[in-house]
């Protein structure tokens, strides 16, 4: 079954329990809202905000925004009720499940399986997509069948905060001028995007807890960016308009590969496998790389 394509350049979280955040955000312009169970909800404090989340869903005009709920892990007790609560509360105004600490494909395969069960149940004209972060080492040890485990997966998510606890990194060495020879994300990064790709789903990078440091979020944005990554997270609405620069093709960029995918074409019409465009051979190779900025651009829309 063909994944839906849903823009991902910055994914913005807010509490669950945040009646005013949730609000807010409802209000924001930008592709990709969460609205989280977890890490931003006291333990005493779940069960409400399932309700409250609930009414956002439902309630408020979100606009074309994608609306995803994060639902705590697995080895907690609150899991499947984060799930059945809010499918069953909000039905068809939720687009995506989140997962947290993923260990392995089993988890994958529980909520899908539980998210197929309730679809049927309460009849469903549309289906919830999923996607999880990847916070545990052993999680990155089995990404590659994590990404292969149900055609429902949409996303995979690099949580470098947990993930950080779980290798055993400094948390000094986290972002901005540590000192550190490079990037400390690089090969994490490039394996999740790796894995993601191969499977047709997206990878996306998580957050940066320094708002206050735009700059750094921005170069953060980059590196992603280069990698592969579709978008990054936000945890303040500061960060949403970096982001969803970065992960844009600027319009030049657009430009310039419909120009280059033009003369492609004209020469191929004419039975040639390349041509030359502003002085540099350009052949399939090529195009595929300009397609993939065209698809961009097509989903994002506003370029002439």
């Amino acid at each position: 079954m063909s994944q839906p394509k849903r823009l991902r350049r910055c994914q913005l979280s807010v509490p669950g329990s945040s009646e005013k955040m949730m609000q807010k955000a409802a209000g924001l312009d930008l592709d990709y809202v969460f609205l989280d169970l977890e890490d931003a909800v006291a333990p005493s404090a779940k069960h409400e905000a399932r309700g409250k989340i609930v009414g956002a869903l439902n309630d408020l005009d979100w606009g074309r925004t994608t609306r995803c709920v994060r639902i705590n892990d697995l080895t907690t007790e609150y899991a499947y009720e984060d799930i059945i609560e809010v499918v069953e509360g909000a039905g068809e105004n939720i687009d995506v499940i989140m997962l947290t600490k993923c260990l392995g494909p089993d988890d994958i395969t529980f909520c899908d399986k539980l998210l197929s069960m309730m679809e049927k149940k309460l009849k469903l004209n549309k289906r919830i997509g999923l996607e999880t972060l990847i916070e545990e080492v052993e999680a990155m040890q089995k990404v590659d069948e994590i990404a292969a485990a149900s055609d429902r997966l949409e996303a995979l998510i690099f949580g470098m905060g947990d993930y950080s606890a779980s290798q055993g990194v400094s948390i000094n060495d986290i972002g901005g001028d540590t000192g550190y020879p490079g990037d400390i994300w690089h090969y994490q990064r490039q394996k999740l995007t790796i894995a993601a790709r191969a499977n047709r789903i997206d990878a996306v990078d998580g957050p940066f807890a320094d708002f206050r440091s735009p700059d750094t979020y921005r170069e953060e944005c980059r590196r992603a960016m280069i990698l592969g990554m579709v978008g990054k997270w936000a945890i303040h609405p500061s960060q949403i308009e970096i982001a969803q620069d970065v992960f844009s093709p600027k319009a030049e960029d657009v430009a310039r590969a419909r120009k280059m995918k033009a003369a492609y074409e004209d020469a191929w019409s004419q039975g040639l496998g390349s041509v030359q465009f502003e002085g540099r051979m350009i052949d399939i190779a090529s195009i595929r790389i300009v397609d993939n900025t065209l698809q961009k651009a097509d989903m994002i829309g506003g370029y002439s």
